[in-house]
């Protein structure tokens, strides 16, 4: 059986190769560092969610 390489991801704040595994902590970030800066940047509201790009929004029915 041939072993492939482990998976790494870019840390989404400053784009440090993180291994993508159980024992990554902070993934896909590479320190709890660079994972607070993201949260902090959502919570300042640096970074959003879109609309959908007809304008409208989808109304789900409540159950």
């Amino acid at each position: 059986m041939e072993k492939t390489a482990p998976t790494t991801v870019p840390c989404p704040n400053c784009g440090k190769s993180v291994l993508w595994e159980e024992s990554s902590k902070w993934k896909p970030f590479c320190t709890e560092r660079c994972r607070l800066i993201d949260l902090g940047d959502w919570l300042d509201e640096n970074h959003r969610i879109s609309e959908p790009l007809n304008g409208q929004l989808e109304e789900e029915p409540f159950d």
